[in-house]
């Protein structure tokens, strides 16, 4: 089957963008089967059709059945583009996979590699400019842009796997050295449906994926991290993980963490707050030293990280009120991010959060339960609320957190929030981050976080 490739001068699964000489993939679909499509792509030029196994096919092309048609494209982008960075280190898990991606990329720079980290922000690289990519990209997206990272001399890659890209094979063909699991906890079950469902398609990095000759990198701490059948490299404050967090002190500039690998104990200071950071920086060094970083400049690179776009950003200080951004948008996020800015708090703990429509509504309530015990004051607004009522959502928020305020507008609800702030208060908007738009309907209207609570704080000091 990979012999094709030698035959044709491109392939897509879209129909609409299929060349001369092009193979085209008849994907199965939620709303629209690949198959329907497949005379349209033959009008275009397709030679080439890989179809589910059985597909019967009209048109004079050459037919390349298959039995695992998803996983079959992605190797077959993967031969047809034929280059990849030698260092790819893959990261999956509920939280922390843009910041862990991220810090990856920080350390390969201190120690003077050629790197990027691709995902959530897109493609981030002192040396190749990229246009913003989904979490996981399609297959054919993804090694074309592999290929086009190894011609530009970037051997070194963070990036992020998501369960839908791992569920739906997009990653398949990619040759990680490092494979990395952060946690798992309720998310996406709109997708998966179940925790185990959801567990499986994160476990296939490590089953699938990472070759023989690669390392798995493994939250030990984590319930379902120690389900991962294969754990080369572990980290935790247990204290049989490889690289172990002894001790973690919060400060006012971040945290003192002391790691200990290999029998030697490093004491370092992490600029970020919050004992998640501590956990994606311990998986960012174990990663990096597994894929051949030399331990000590790995461990000197903590003290110099920056955090990620819209992950505890500071956004703004005013009259001895302070306010953060977070991405926060599970459960087990939002409780992370309040207990990492519980420490830093001499007056109120005050959050704005909410939840996406046409997701996973299992988390609502769980997330306003988490409101309820770790805040002072809640006040629950709209996040994405897509084709949903967004005052429904806010409603199942409501039921487990009904000490929050309600206030449907996002832009009103931030500002309500920072004219509430006294000295000593700490306000966290949560949920949506580095994100530059809120979906309502099917318009994704112009709105910023990070731009609204400072333009908010700012008219507080005036």
């Amino acid at each position: 089957m990979m012999d094709v490739v030698q035959n044709i001068k491109g392939l897509t699964a879209d129909s609409r963008a299929v060349q001369n000489g092009c193979l085209f993939a008849a994907l199965p679909g939620v709303r629209f089967d690949g198959c329907e499509f497949i005379d349209q792509a033959v009008m275009n030029g397709a030679t080439h059709v890989l179809a589910p196994t059985g597909t019967k096919v009209l048109s004079d092309v050459v037919v390349i059945e298959s039995d695992d048609i998803r996983r079959d494209f992605a190797l077959m982008a993967a031969a047809f583009y034929g280059a990849q960075p030698d260092n790819i280190i893959a990261i999956t898990g509920t939280n922390g996979k843009t910041s862990t991606a991220e810090f990856c990329r920080q350390i390969f720079e201190y120690a003077g590699l050629k790197s990027a980290s691709l995902g959530t922000l897109g493609l981030v690289s002192k040396h190749v400019s990229g246009e913003n990519v989904m979490t996981t990209p399609d297959p054919v997206k993804l090694h074309a842009l592999l290929a086009d990272l190894k011609a530009a001399g970037v051997n070194h890659l963070a990036m992020e796997a998501s369960s839908h890209g791992l569920d739906q094979a997009r990653l398949d063909g990619v040759t990680p050295k490092v494979a990395a699991f952060t946690n798992l906890s309720q998310d996406h079950l709109d997708y998966h449906k179940t925790m185990d469902a959801y567990f499986d398609a994160k476990a296939r990095l490590f089953s699938d994926i990472l070759g023989d000759g690669g390392v798995s990198v493994i939250n030990i701490d984590d319930e379902y991290g120690r389900k991962i059948k294969r754990a080369d490299v572990t980290y935790g404050i247990d204290r049989g993980a490889d690289f172990c967090l002894l001790q973690q002190t919060p400060t006012v500039a971040g945290q003192d963490m002391q790691i200990q690998y290999n029998d030697e104990i490093y004491n370092i200071h992490l600029p970020l707050m919050g004992m998640f950071q501590a956990y994606n920086a311990m998986c960012a060094a174990a990663c990096c030293v597994a894929a051949g970083v030399d331990k000590k400049v790995v461990f000197d690179s903590l003290a110099h990280l920056k955090g990620v776009r819209g992950r505890m950003e500071l956004a703004a200080k005013a009259n001895g009120a302070t306010a953060y951004i977070d991405y926060a948008h599970t459960p087990d996020a939002l409780e992370k991010a309040l207990t990492a800015l519980r420490p830093h708090v001499a007056g109120r703990l005050i959050v704005v959060f909410g939840a996406g429509g046409d997701r996973d509504k299992a988390k609502r309530p769980l997330m306003g339960a988490i409101v309820s015990q770790y805040a002072d004051v809640g006040i629950i607004t709209d996040d994405n609320p897509r084709s949903e009522d967004p005052t429904t959502i806010r409603k199942q928020i409501f039921s487990a957190c009904s000490m929050a305020e309600n206030i449907g507008g996002r832009a009103d609800a931030i500002a309500h929030a920072v004219s509430i702030l006294n000295a000593g208060d700490v306000l966290l908007v949560a949920g949506k981050g580095h994100e530059q738009g809120q979906t309502i309907g099917d318009i994704t209207h112009p709105f910023d976080d990070l731009t609204a609570t400072r333009e908010s704080m700012e008219a507080l000091k005036k």
